[in-house]
């Protein structure tokens, strides 16, 4: 008979706790995306509600300057939820980053423990950039995207970036028009409100980002080659 080589019986401790950490990742992970949805909704269904709001108003006063008092009133509110809601999904974005990087931690000590199980794993056991964007799906070589406007737009703060930004466009316009200036300088006035904001959100999703990425040090990078 064929004895089998010995264990060591700490192994299955180890891996009791790092399973019980990896749910506990996958859970706060779980609870991050819930946030995020739950804050989008929050403005929309705030934007929503003023906009219908500011339509029932502009039937009954006919667009006059006591409309637009109300409209850039009730847009300053919408304007400022949004511009809270994308701050927090930037920081909740962070902390996705972050969960992910201690998964690939944990499976880099599931893969200590039994290395014959590597061609099995579809995500990364190393907790750089490289490895976490093969987590999270993207290739390595899609890195440089992170930091392009491009891949701004197609992210959930991007793209409530260039809704709030027409928020920002609408104000910036009503209050031009308030002073009585004519249709180009409110049209100006528009576009270089919707330019500003939509610049102001790019930059500080950029700069959360590549402050955060120094901050936590890889223990197991990638292996160069």
């Amino acid at each position: 008979m064929t004895e089998l080589p010995p264990r060591d019986p700490g192994v299955s401790e180890k891996i009791q706790i790092l399973a019980t950490e990896h749910w506990s990742l996958i859970a706060a992970r779980a609870l991050t995306y819930q946030e995020s949805l739950g804050r989008v909704s929050m403005f929309l269904g705030v934007l929503s509600g003023s906009v219908i709001a500011l339509a029932l108003i502009a039937q009954v006063d006919h667009f006059s300057t006591t409309f637009i008092a109300v409209a850039i009133f009730m847009l300053a509110v919408v304007f400022f939820v949004g511009v809270a809601t994308i701050r927090r999904l930037q920081m909740l974005n962070l902390d996705d980053y972050r969960w992910v990087l201690g998964m690939n931690r944990l499976r880099h000590a599931y893969l200590e423990l039994h290395p014959e199980l590597e061609p099995y794993f579809i995500t990364s056991q190393y907790d750089d950039v490289g490895g976490n964007l093969k987590t999270l799906g993207l290739a390595p070589a899609s890195a440089p995207l992170l930091g392009t406007v491009f891949h701004g737009f197609i992210t959930l703060p991007g793209m409530l970036g260039v809704i709030v930004a027409s928020v920002g466009a609408a104000i910036a316009g009503l209050a031009v028009s308030g002073f009585g200036q004519s249709p180009n300088v409110v049209l100006l006035a528009g576009v270089l409100g919707f330019a500003a904001v939509l610049a102001m959100v790019f930059y500080t999703s950029r700069r959360s980002y590549r402050s955060y990425g120094p901050s936590i040090e890889p223990r197991f990078p990638t292996p160069k080659g």
